[in-house]
């Protein structure tokens, strides 16, 4: 009988499709999925085989399941839909699930013929079978599994996504309404600097809506917008909209002469975005009666612009996770933990690198590496 080849080769054809496996690019199995996959259906395969050479063959259906592909409970559709799930969390494709039975199939077959094993047309039927309701339980669950996946990094993106607007337009609305009030209290003309900044801020506004209105995320912009713009100039830009929020905090801002023959080539509106995260964030954390540094300077074929603060220093380990989305240190919890995420996404897409260091218990320095350019096009 068939059952008896297969049982007394159990060892064997386990071995032949773990040999399988580890021939095909990128795949691996861990000793917890090898005993969960193929050599579980193989065991299964041989109790259903078993079954039906009994008086009662039908009850092998529990075990395998029915033919024809109908929705049915079994241990094989059970074991099956747990291997598609591993191989979906490893990261496989579908093709993978199907070539692990395919694998099983292949093997018995070949053995066979090596030992010159008969086989009944009905058990190659209840074979048949049995790796049919393998196969599509498997590739069921992985799809499933798989459509779950998708649908929750879609939420999470979706909700990154409407973070990222309300930080951007909080922060917008903050600086007008940081220079209306300054003009108000001050009985200062619209038409001065304070004047520029809100109506800069506003535009800004302006713009951050209408983008969203057709759904474009700013890092997703495409590239043909790059253009060389002066680095002192968009210095200069940055500074004047944070003076007042580094007054409002009690601190100073301090930007060093910028040399006027650097330049710097990217998308201006999210290098604008970054460094206006970086030092709202150094502004927040700062401590009062000290000062906020912004730099910009030449090094070698790079443009660095650095962002120093009087933090008092980065907790341990910080700067591991302080670019994630949605993280947040120190006791002032105002923000979403977005501004510094943010930053690092729109540098990234420039081309460049955004880093920080710890120079406490002074603070920490936050540095954007570009790529250089002498001469403004």
């Amino acid at each position: 009988m068939i059952y008896e080849f297969l049982n007394n080769n159990r060892d064997e054809l386990a071995k032949r499709c773990r040999e399988k496996v580890a021939k095909r690019p990128g795949r691996s199995a861990t000793d917890e999925q090898l005993q969960n996959g193929v050599p579980m259906f193989l065991g299964q395969l041989i109790r259903t085989l078993q079954i039906e050479q009994t008086s009662a063959p039908l009850k092998s259906r529990a075990i395998s399941g029915p033919a024809g592909g109908a929705a049915a409970a079994s241990e094989v559709g059970a074991s099956a839909a747990k291997h598609g799930k591993d191989l979906l969390d490893l990261g496989f494709t579908v093709d993978e699930v199907v070539h692990d039975y395919g694998d099983l199939c292949q093997a018995i077959t070949d053995l066979a013929v090596e030992r010159d094993a008969p086989f009944l047309v009905d058990e190659f039927r209840t074979l048949n079978r049995c790796l049919d309701n393998a196969i599509a339980d498997a590739v069921t669950e992985f799809g499933y599994q798989r459509e779950s996946v998708t649908a929750d990094r879609l939420a999470k993106e979706a909700n990154e996504r409407a973070g990222w607007f309300a930080h951007e337009l909080r922060n917008y609305l903050g600086t007008a309404s940081l220079a209306f009030s300054a003009a108000k209290a001050g009985n200062l003309s619209l038409s001065g600097a304070t004047g520029s900044i809100l109506e800069r801020s506003l535009a800004s506004l302006s713009r951050l809506i209408e983008d969203s209105l057709v759904d474009i995320r700013a890092i997703a912009q495409p590239t043909d917008i790059l253009n060389s713009f002066s680095l002192s100039e968009f210095v200069a830009e940055i500074a004047s909209a944070a003076e007042l929020a580094a007054q409002a905090k009690g601190c100073l801002l301090v930007t060093p002469a910028v040399d006027g023959e650097l330049a710097i080539c990217g998308n201006r509106e999210l290098l604008l975005s970054a460094t206006a995260n970086l030092l709202q964030n150094a502004i927040k954390f700062t401590h009062a009666n000290t000062e906020v540094k912004l730099t910009a300077f030449a090094f070698a074929d790079r443009i660095l612009i650095e962002v120093s603060d009087h933090c008092g220093g980065l907790p341990p380990n910080a700067a591991e996770t302080m670019f994630l989305p949605f993280s947040q240190g120190g006791t002032d919890r105002t923000g979403i933990g977005l501004g510094l995420t943010i930053a690092q996404q729109s540098v990234v897409a420039n081309n460049g690198t955004l880093t920080v260091r710890d120079t406490g218990p002074i603070g920490c320095i936050f540095t954007i590496s570009l790529p250089r350019f002498s001469v403004l096009t």
